[in-house]
């Protein structure tokens, strides 16, 4: 096989963007599934809501922290041996959960084991997948796979609420580890490192260059990465902005939409399908970023959407007293902005500190991400205990989206920042 007679087949980098793309659907549809097990854990074990939020916002910062090392890892040991061996772990954490019987337990298969292997299977990969095979429609790319992680939410929670419902929570979680078996098996088959693997060059070239090895070392190197970075203004208004990002989706509305459903005795499968709605939005709202941001000043796109993301937030303590139709539009109109950040970030990590870079570069400013999302899983958590009622929290990210949104202008406009032409 090579290049030229590679454009009368399919391209196989898209094969290996669909088994990226259903890899962090199935581990975010994972990582998403303390939100359904936080009512049930409160009945049968007597947890309080706030001991399950810092689990799940241990959880949450392990999966970001773990981004920059990934990139690394990734790039040292190859996409497919580093994919495989995080969903064995994954299966394996899940596996041990319904033998579980203290929150200590809990804390260790889904705090730290769960958030350390869904953490390699997070928004780096994407990154890493789309640099290794494309030059052209790499904001496309970007989009679709970070989409994936919202169409988790869509195909799992609803199916997983509904098991969980209907035959108990440890079931839910069998579900759970027989899919991820299987996308372990479907990873070591077909997927790929790299087009020089399959004789291929990268989408949108022609010529076909071995990848060049990793040099440095997998811990020291994100490190470096991330010292050299710190010293650019660019960096920590990135951070900056995905601090209140990772703050106002799956550390607040991703943990604790279905309990806040539930003060107001809406059923934990509405309120997963809620979610799931969501979810089909964003695949369509995020893909659509990516795009985007392929033709339009990224800075301004994400003033547009954290701007919007406010604006939702603002509405929700009032959607959920108000009744379904107020919530259906919440689902909507937030579900288009959930992560359509993420192709924009990225556009601007890339132009700023390069291609070679910008995969650790961008797991650093998903920490901040995952910093936030922390924040907000346990204080959403306390404050519900505190006051009896989510609509402190939710107001409040509301406004610190508004603050991210004037961060984002504050970006530097790089050369080729602007509008480009559509590529072929």
């Amino acid at each position: 096989m090579n290049a030229q007679g590679a454009k009368s087949k399919l391209y196989y980098g898209w094969i290996v963007v669909l088994i990226t793309f259903v890899t962090l659907l199935v581990s975010a549809g994972i990582r998403s599934m303390p939100s359904i097990l936080m009512l049930p854990f409160e009945k049968e074990f007597g947890w309080n809501r706030g001991g399950i939020s810092a689990v799940i916002s241990v959880g949450i910062f392990l999966y970001g922290l773990t981004g920059p090392f990934s990139a690394a890892l990734l790039e040292k040991f190859g996409i497919r041996r580093i994919v495989a061996a995080s969903l064995f772990v994954l299966a394996a954490s899940l596996a041990l959960t319904p033998m579980m019987t203290s929150l200590w337990q809990f804390e260790l298969l889904w705090g730290v084991v769960s958030g350390l292997a869904t953490g390699m299977m997070a928004n780096v990969l994407g990154v890493t997948v789309t640099n290794h095979w494309f030059v052209q429609r790499r904001g496309l790319v970007v989009g679709l796979l970070t989409a994936s992680a919202a169409t988790g939410q869509l195909l799992f929670l609803p199916l997983l609420a509904k098991i969980m419902v209907e035959a108990g929570w440890r079931f839910s979680i069998y579900t759970a580890v027989a899919v991820l078996l299987v996308m372990f098996v479907v990873v070591l088959l077909w997927m790929r490192d790299h087009p020089y693997d399959v004789g291929l060059a990268p989408y949108g070239t022609e010529e076909i260059v071995e990848p060049k090895k990793f040099q440095g070392s997998i811990f020291l190197t994100p490190l470096q990465a991330l010292r050299s970075a710190l010293s650019n203004k660019t960096f920590w208004l990135l951070a900056g902005t995905f601090f209140f990002c990772g703050f106002s989706t799956n550390g607040l509305i991703g943990t604790h939409l279905i309990p806040a459903c539930g003060d107001f005795g809406i059923p934990e499968v509405m309120a997963a399908g809620l979610l799931a709605l969501m979810g089909l939005f964003d695949l369509v709202g995020t893909t659509m970023s990516g795009w985007l941001s392929d033709r339009f000043d990224s800075r301004k796109l994400l003033f547009w959407y954290y701007g919007l993301r406010g604006v939702s937030l603002l509405f929700l303590p009032y959607a959920l007293s108000a009744g379904p139709t107020e919530l259906l539009v919440f689902s909507i109109f937030y579900g288009l902005d959930w992560i359509a950040t993420v192709p924009p970030t990225v556009k601007l990590a890339s132009l700023e500190f390069g291609k070679e870079k910008a995969g650790m570069i961008f797991g650093w400013v998903v920490v901040a991400h995952q910093i936030g999302a922390s924040a907000a899983a346990y204080g959403a958590g306390m404050m519900r205990e505190w006051f009896g009622s989510y609509s402190i929290p939710f107001i409040g990210a509301g406004f610190v989206c508004f603050f991210a949104a004037l961060m984002a202008l504050s970006i530097v406009k790089k050369t080729g920042q602007g509008a480009q032409p559509a590529q072929a």
